[in-house]
């Protein structure tokens, strides 16, 4: 298995393959629609702007994908992280998702973020196994915050060190890398 980072072109459509059955099938993404590829593309490329967004190759097909985003918008939360991981129904519990999780999660720490934060859709527990394998630590649950097939979903929330906590600004965040 190869782990990379995204080409926007090259990637969009598989991941939006891979994507789409948790968006269809369960209450895994909270999107009502299947992105398109093209969707997929402008998401991946603005994405790579500040945060990793790896794809993994098996036998040069895209078998899975994870990225990290903004955790929200203002300032003060530049060194937190939101992550996400989606892997190709056929390689589920093989190694894809650690093997993406591994190397996101290293590439964040090289970038000098501090806190990566997993929301989980629950109940989910192959997510919680692989957040908790990793050392997230669950910090809350947001309660029926979102209605998707027929009823409402409560999201967990996951937090992972990724440096020393510090008692003074750290250093700013550095680009991801290619």
């Amino acid at each position: 298995m190869i782990i990379r980072s995204a080409d926007p072109q090259k990637d969009a459509a598989p991941c939006a393959a891979i994507y789409a059955p948790h968006v269809v099938e369960s209450a895994t993404s909270f999107e009502e629609d299947p992105p398109s590829a093209t969707a997929f593309a402008e998401r991946i490329a603005r994405t790579a702007l500040t945060h990793p967004w790896l794809v993994a190759e098996h036998d040069s097909e895209v078998v899975g994908f994870a990225y990290a985003c903004p955790h929200r918008a203002r300032p003060a939360y530049r060194w937190a992280a939101d992550v996400s991981v989606y892997v190709a129904g056929g390689h589920r519990g093989l190694g894809c998702g650690r093997a993406l999780y591994g190397e996101l999660l290293e590439r964040l720490r090289r970038q000098r973020f501090q806190v990566a934060c997993a929301g989980i859709t629950l109940p989910n527990q192959a997510s919680v196994a692989l957040h908790e394998r990793f050392g997230f630590a669950p910090v809350g649950v947001y309660r029926r915050i979102g209605w998707k097939d027929n009823g409402w979903r409560d999201v967990g929330w996951w937090q992972l060190e990724l440096q020393p906590a510090i008692h003074e600004q750290p250093a700013e965040p550095l680009p991801p890398e290619s």
